[in-house]
Parts: structure tokens; C-alpha cells; sequence
């Protein structure tokens, strides 16, 4: 657990907490994700840099991560029960409050930006399936073939959850979700979030990802705010909105705020990562999993990324 230096603008992103080790992830393949989340973290990192907004840089951050088959998002989804992609994510903007987010998408490229039109362009916060599609289709929003999502690796993993009888969905939290949090050179914060769901789930199952408040929040008064991990226990805990209520109302510090959640979940069963972003420039995380996908950058040239450890 973190948090980075104060500095004018920050960005965090994560890829997913879940049972990464350096025992179970052999080198090569952590060095992979490194480099993935190096280029994610680097766009929005560049947008910042350049004097864009909070908001512009977790968008641009979390399609690069969608469009990298090593994260459970866009690009590199797991599969359902059924054999298909279903795909989830949200934005807020902390300094409106505005907020946007989609669920069931099968054919938007990038679901983040789908959101962010949601948000944007209709009177609502949240469309799902074929009405979010024709809405992405409207708003010009990039469609592809469902093929587009489809990686052999996710599909030999639901395989082996079918033939293991591991239960409902992938418990184990092996495969993740993506997210990015921001503070821009004004002091806005912004967050956005998206994931491909579980292994193996079913009858349209969506969890905290998209849900403004339990996955993603963002309010310029507390912090922005990305979650990753049980999402039924995010969703019942309300962890995103509780984070940034517990800083506003109760006077936590960011760090504190979001260690006490991660507890109040851990108490209903669940475990996860959350990341986080503040108007004063400082970015945090923490995660009860043994590894989370992460990185961080700032104004003052920090910038890592890391899988393993606190």
C-alpha cells in the first residue's frame, strides 16, 4: 500500500487484483504485463502532460488497456458460460459529478468510451445491451466483429472452469478488471472502469464495474475513486461512493478511507484493489489480493508500475 508524492496532476491505473504471485507468474510474463500497463499508464500520463483534463486522461489510459489482450477488458474479455463476450464499464467526471456507464456490450471496441458518450450525449448514466449498441452506433462510437474480444488463452480458461466444476464463475478472481483515476492540473478528479465480468458467468450477470458508486466514483470534494475484485461484496458494501463519504463527511485521510472499506468487504467474503485519486495531487492504492495490476505517474516524473506485494 501507497500512496505517491503530491505533485499538480496524477494518474493511477490498475489491470485487476487478484492471485498473481511471482510463484504462479513466471517472468516473462510479468515483464509483459509491465509493459502493458507501462503503455496505458503513458496515455494518460501524455494527456495531463499536455494540460488535458482528469477526465480525458482515464479514458485514454483505460482503452489502451481494453485494446491489450492481457487484461479482462475490450480486447482479451473472459468468456461467459455461453461461450461469449460480455463487456461493462463506467466514467465520472468529479467535477460535475456527470457520470456514464454501459453493461452487456458485445460489439463497442472500446466500452470506456461508449460510457463517456453515455454521459455525454444522452439524458442518462446508464444503458445496456442492444439500446446501449444502437445509442454507440448513433454516436459513431467504433463497433467490431464480437470476434474482435475473443483470445484463445480466455477461451481455454473457461474450459478448464467447465471441465474443473470450480463453481458458479471464476471465484478465484484470476483474470481481473481495468481502471484508471486522475487529478489534472485544475484539481478535478475524474475515474473510469471496465472489465469483461467473470469466467463463466451467467443469465447477464454484471457486477460493481459499471455501477456508479460501488466500482467507480468521482467527486471533485473527496477523491476519484476504481475498484476491482468480489464484485457482489463491492456492490453491497457501495465501495467507491463509501470511500469518497467517508473522506467528505467523516474527515478520513484517503489511505485510511480506503483500507476500511477494503476491510468492510473482506468481512462480507470478498477481496479486490482499489485505486484512488485526490484533488490535492496525490494518487493511493491498496488490495487484500496477493497481487493487483498497477501504476502510477505524476507531474513531478514518477512513474511505476508494479503486480506483486504491497
Amino acid at each position: 500500500m501507497t500512496e505517491t508524492s503530491a505533485s499538480r496532476w496524477a494518474i493511477a491505473i490498475h489491470g485487476g487484483a487478484g492471485a498473481m504471485t511471482p510463484e504462479t507468474m513466471d517472468a516473462a510474463s510479468a515483464a509483459e504485463h509491465e509493459a502493458a500497463l507501462g503503455v496505458a499508464l503513458d496515455a494518460g500520463r501524455a494527456v495531463l502532460d499536455a494540460g488535458g483534463t482528469a477526465l480525458e486522461a482515464v479514458c485514454a489510459a483505460v482503452s489502451a488497456l481494453e485494446d491489450d489482450p492481457h487484461f479482462n477488458a475490450g480486447r482479451g474479455a473472459v468468456f461467459t458460460y455461453h461461450g461469449t463476450n460480455e463487456l461493462d464499464a463506467a466514467v465520472m467526471d468529479g467535477a460535475t459529478r456527470g457520470a456514464g456507464a454501459v453493461c452487456g456490450v458485445t460489439h463497442t471496441r472500446n466500452p470506456v468510451r461508449l460510457a463517456r458518450a453515455v454521459m455525454e450525449a444522452s439524458p442518462h448514466v446508464f444503458l445496456s445491451g442492444a439500446g446501449a449498441e444502437e445509442f454507440a452506433r448513433e454516436q459513431g462510437v467504433e463497433q467490431v466483429d464480437p470476434d474482435w474480444f475473443a483470445t484463445e488463452a480466455r477461451w481455454q480458461q473457461l474450459q478448464e472452469l467447465k471441465a474443473k466444476k470450480l463453481g458458479w464463475f471464476d471465484a478465484g478472481l484470476k483474470y481481473g478488471t481495468v481502471g484508471a483515476v486522475a487529478v489534472d492540473a485544475s484539481g478535478h478528479v475524474a475515474a473510469a472502469t471496465s472489465t469483461g465480468g467473470l469466467t463463466g458467468k451467467r443469465w447477464g450477470r454484471i457486477g460493481d464495474s459499471p455501477l456508479i458508486g460501488a466500482g467507480t466514483y468521482a467527486d471533485d470534494r473527496a477523491a476519484a475513486v476504481s475498484c476491482t475484485g468480489s464484485g457482489e461484496q463491492f456492490m453491497r458494501v457501495g465501495a467507491a461512493h463509501e470511500i469518497c463519504a467517508r473522506m467528505r463527511l467523516g474527515g478520513e485521510e484517503p489511505q485510511a478511507a480506503t483500507e476500511a472499506v477494503l476491510d468492510e468487504v473482506g468481512v462480507m467474503g470478498g477481496v479486490g484493489g482499489v485505486i484512488y485519486a485526490v484533488p490535492g495531487g496525490k494518487t493511493g492504492f491498496a488490495f487484500t489480493t496477493p497481487g493487483m495490476f498497477r501504476g502510477w505517474a505524476d507531474s513531478e516524473g514518477l512513474r511505476e508500475v508494479g503486480i506483486f506485494g504491497k
